[in-house]
């Protein structure tokens, strides 16, 4: 819990900086603005980067395809509304697909691969998002589209500020599920299996622990993430294909923020990835690099996390 507090103070006093440094001289209303927005684009930075983590964590695979699962997930609900399809039906289709095409490599392609080194997993899961990419792509033409949930038209005041409820719900669900997960991870069997795998994954077999099933369970938990991070960003950001798929990279500068290990971390460091992003269209001079921005900060942590560390040449400190 300390930890927590102590990784809380730091993220928000950076966002607090950022705000001061970047939003001096202007509106308050247009900083505030800026604020949220970065706060529900910083919201999906997290939800990917949970789904991320807790693959990493049962599975050793640091899934690229994240972005290209919810992708396509959101491309089919959106395409369901136009054959006619009831809304809840259509996101619930598109969910089920972000969850199968999850489970569809967790269980055809990952187990092959289960001995092989970490970045050839990462690697094999980049060719997989290709692949989505290039049938998403094939299947629907360049016109722009627009999907939308009912609560966008919804909105509340906060201090002077119009706020839709679709952002609310972003916000609230990323904060949500790090609770959630947390929980589960510590006070579920599952959980504890999950943990086991992270920690030895060669011990937690000899012990009886069902891997199959444990990585199971991962890849569907992941795949839904996936697919939510897809809908709410198709709605919030853009509907674009392209776009949505390399999404994965900002959520993966948000899971290193969390060192790929602690889901509080990931929400603070996705949270203030998207603010500090949001706030850089405020100057004129460094709105240009805005789409570094998550990386520059994740590399921040990592070197921090680092600090005077000393490691050997076969890799132990």
């Amino acid at each position: 819990m300390r930890q927590i507090i102590t990784s809380a103070v730091v993220w928000i006093a950076a966002c607090v900086i950022m705000v001061l440094w970047l939003g001096a001289g202007k509106p308050s209303a247009v900083v505030g603005l800026f604020l949220v927005s970065g706060l529900a684009v910083g919201s999906l930075y997290a939800l990917g980067g949970i789904g991320l983590v807790v693959l990493y964590r049962a599975t050793g695979v640091l899934n690229l395809a994240a972005g290209a699962i919810g992708m396509a997930g959101v491309m089919f609900a959106w395409q369901a509304v136009q054959w006619g399809w009831p809304q809840p039906v259509a996101w619930i289709a598109g969910l089920a697909l972000s969850v199968g095409l999850a489970l569809g490599y967790g269980r055809g392609v990952a187990p092959r691969m289960e001995w092989r080194e970490p970045v050839v997993k990462a690697v094999a899961t980049l060719g997989f998002a290709l692949v989505i990419l290039g049938v998403v792509s094939f299947l629907f033409s360049d016109d722009p589209r627009k999907f939308a949930l009912p609560t966008d038209k919804s909105a509340v005041m906060i201090l002077g500020l119009r706020v839709t409820v679709t952002r609310l719900i972003v916000i609230a669900l990323s904060v949500f599920l790090v609770v959630a997960i947390s929980i589960a991870l510590n006070r579920t069997r599952i959980g504890l299996q999950m943990r086991a795998l992270a920690n030895n994954r060669r011990l937690s077999a000899l012990i009886g622990i069902p891997i199959l099933r444990v990585e199971t369970v991962a890849w569907g938990v992941a795949g839904l993430l996936f697919g939510l991070t897809g809908f709410f960003f198709g709605d919030l950001v853009r509907l674009e294909p392209a776009v949505i798929t390399f999404l994965v990279i900002p959520c993966v500068a948000a899971a290193i923020a969390g060192r790929l290990e602690s889901l509080p971390d990931v929400l603070m460091g996705g949270l203030t990835m998207g603010v500090i992003e949001s706030l850089l269209t405020l100057s004129p001079q460094l709105k240009n690099v805005r789409p570094v921005a998550p990386f520059v900060i994740a590399a921040l942590v990592l070197l921090a996390m680092n600090w005077r560390r000393r490691i050997s040449i076969t890799g132990e400190e």
